[in-house]
C-alpha cells in the first residue's frame, strides 16, 4: 500500500513540478522537436547537423540504411518495452501479458525512424531550437541509450524492421517498468540536455506540456 501511495504521489507532483524552469530557447538554433501520439513519446532531431557535425547516418554506421536515407532531413528517437513494441507491429494490439509484463524490468529497444521533412504542427508536435552544447547533451544521451555495439563492426545492433518501410529497431540499454517508461526516457533526455521538462513522469502528457511552456525564441532584430 504505501508503495502505491508514493506511486501516486509521485504522479501528482513529478509531473506538476519543472525541471531547468530557466530554460529559454536559442534564436537560429537547433531544430528539435517532441512528438507524440497521445501515449508515447520519441525526440526527433536532425539527421546532419552543421553546428556540432553531428551525422546520425555515420553514428549508426549502417551502410544500407545509409544508402536508401541519405535525403531525409531528420531521425526520431524513442526507447521502450521490447515485447510491447514488437507486440504492435502489424497494427496489433499486445497481450495483456506484454502489458503486465511491463510492469517489471524487462529489455528494452531503440526505435529509430527517418524523416523527410520537420513534422506538421499539431496537438502531438513541440518545436524548440536549443543551442549546439545542449545539443550535444541529448546527443550524448540518446547514444548512450544503444546497446553496446557490435564487436566486429562497432556499430549499434540492429534488432528488427519497424511498423514501416521507414523506421528500424535497435538494442538499448536500461530495463524498462512502471517508473521507468518510454516517456520517463524522454523526460531525462530533455532534463540532462538542461531542456524544461517534468521533475518525473512516466506520462506523455506533462512531457509535452512543461516543454510547451518554454518561452519561443526572441524574434530576429531588424
Amino acid at each position: 500500500m504505501a508503495v502505491f501511495v508514493a506511486f501516486i504521489l509521485l504522479l501528482m507532483t513529478g509531473t506538476l513540478v519543472p525541471a531547468n524552469r530557466q530554460f529559454r530557447q536559442t534564436p537560429g538554433g537547433v531544430p528539435v522537436y517532441l512528438v507524440s501520439n497521445g501515449l508515447h513519446t520519441d525526440v526527433l532531431v536532425p539527421l546532419r547537423e552543421a553546428q556540432t557535425g553531428q551525422d546520425w547516418l555515420r553514428e549508426l554506421g549502417q551502410p544500407a540504411l545509409t544508402a536508401r536515407f541519405g535525403r531525409a532531413r531528420f531521425v526520431a528517437f524513442g526507447w521502450g518495452n521490447e515485447r510491447f513494441y514488437l507486440g504492435s507491429m502489424g497494427g496489433k494490439i499486445p497481450g495483456p501479458g506484454a502489458v503486465a509484463g511491463a510492469l517489471l524490468p524487462s529489455r528494452t529497444l531503440l526505435h529509430v525512424r527517418f524523416y523527410p521533412a520537420a513534422p506538421d504542427s499539431g496537438r502531438y508536435v513541440v518545436p524548440l531550437r536549443i543551442s549546439a552544447g545542449q545539443y550535444e547533451r541529448l546527443t550524448q544521451y540518446i547514444r548512450a541509450s544503444f546497446a553496446a555495439p557490435d564487436s566486429v563492426g562497432g556499430r549499434p545492433l540492429r534488432q528488427a524492421a519497424g511498423y514501416s518501410s521507414h523506421d528500424f529497431f535497435f538494442r538499448a540499454t536500461g530495463r524498462y517498468h512502471a517508473l521507468r517508461t518510454c516517456n520517463d526516457w524522454t523526460n531525462q533526455g530533455l532534463h540532462r540536455a538542461g531542456l524544461r521538462a517534468a521533475l518525473k513522469t512516466p506520462l506523455a502528457a506533462p512531457v509535452l506540456f512543461q516543454a510547451r511552456r518554454t518561452p519561443p525564441p526572441p524574434a530576429p532584430e531588424n
